[in-house]
């Protein structure tokens, strides 16, 4: 795939992208994919994570560097992996206080985002057949099954970690179907994108203080285990399917695009504002905290808005206001595309 050199305005709006994806992917409901499919640089992505393969590691392993960098389109990916990363610890942190305390604001605005990227999607998709078709209502029912399965309980198994890191990471790689709510189904989403990543963040700081005690906090050391593996589990799981969605885009093309189609209009369920969380409870019935002191969510109840209430409208504006956000995406994608 041919290269043209990036501009200093390119690489700034790529970490952007990054910021955008890492969010995405943190929040239940939300595809980071959607970001990368939507923002122009999905099959760049792809093909870019495609090339992490037997050559690259040759080409490391015997000190070619600079080849390995270009082999694998590393400015690309460092530049929206160094988004993501920025995004875990700033954004994300941003994103858990709005949903504290403005949660149905911020759903409306992802629905509103998502109502977006299929309205834009759909436009652009010309090859609409009865196999297209098909393949579209079939990721439309994938898409709704999921947003209404039953989560699993909590499970800290080291293996069941590294296949938590491979199936979750599909969210990255496949719009529409959030890694963070496959994590929910799991039941492992708190431990490993809530505890695990607050212990990564107050070891960091800790560690910038000089303070070194969390060597001997064996529940703190339990934890970054967890989130090694869980983090080797996404590494496999990235560059696994990588290479499977890159050959099913380069041979089934447009099937598979009509299935992205109908898996991000299923997550529509999933994102849908007007909702009543539902707890995980103790056979006492009273509701199990985690280990921050947040009350852990098992699933949620959807309802009908009601429309003489003002904050109903407050929402509606918020999901006009995700739309016009994907339209600015959008514009920007196919401004670069010329």
């Amino acid at each position: 795939m041919p290269r043209k050199p990036r501009t200093v305005l390119d690489k700034l709006f790529l970490i952007i992208k990054g910021l955008g994806m890492g969010a995405a992917n943190k929040v239940p409901g939300v595809s980071g994919g959607i970001v990368a499919f939507v923002a122009g640089f999905y099959v760049e992505f792809i093909y870019s994570l495609q090339k992490i393969n037997i050559k690259a590691v040759k080409l490391l392993f015997n000190g070619r560097f600079k080849s390995f960098y270009q082999y694998v389109n590393g400015q690309f990916l460092s530049l929206l992996i160094f988004g993501m990363l920025v995004s875990y610890f700033s954004v994300s942190k941003l994103l858990d206080y709005f949903l504290e305390r403005q949660e149905l604001l911020v759903w409306a605005t992802f629905f509103g985002m998502i109502i977006g990227s299929i309205y834009f999607i759909a436009s652009d998709f010309k090859h609409w057949n009865r196999g297209t078709i098909t393949s579209g209502l079939f990721g439309l029912i994938v898409g709704i099954s999921i947003s209404f399965l039953s989560p699993a309980k909590e499970n800290d198994n080291l293996y069941f970690i590294f296949l938590c890191g491979i199936i979750s990471v599909s969210g990255m790689t496949l719009p529409g179907l959030s890694g963070s709510f496959i994590l929910i189904l799991l039941g492992n989403y708190v431990l490993l994108l809530v505890d695990s990543v607050n212990s990564l963040y107050d070891t960091m700081a800790e560690i910038i203080k000089g303070d070194f005690s969390f060597v001997e906090n064996q529940m703190r050391l339990r934890t970054l285990k967890i989130l090694a593996v869980f983090t080797a589990g996404s590494a496999t799981g990235l560059v696994t399917l990588s290479h499977l969605l890159g050959y099913v885009l380069k041979h089934f093309k447009y099937i598979t695009s009509a299935v992205i189609i109908g898996f991000i209009t299923g997550s529509l369920g999933v994102v849908w504002p007007w909702k009543s969380p539902i707890y995980v409870r103790d056979e006492a019935g009273n509701i199990t905290i985690d280990s921050n002191g947040d009350e852990v969510i098992m699933n949620y109840e959807r309802y009908f808005p009601d429309f003489s209430e003002g904050e109903t409208w407050l929402a509606i504006l918020f999901v006009l206001l995700g739309v016009a956000l994907l339209i600015g995406l959008e514009r920007y994608g196919k401004n670069r595309k010329r």
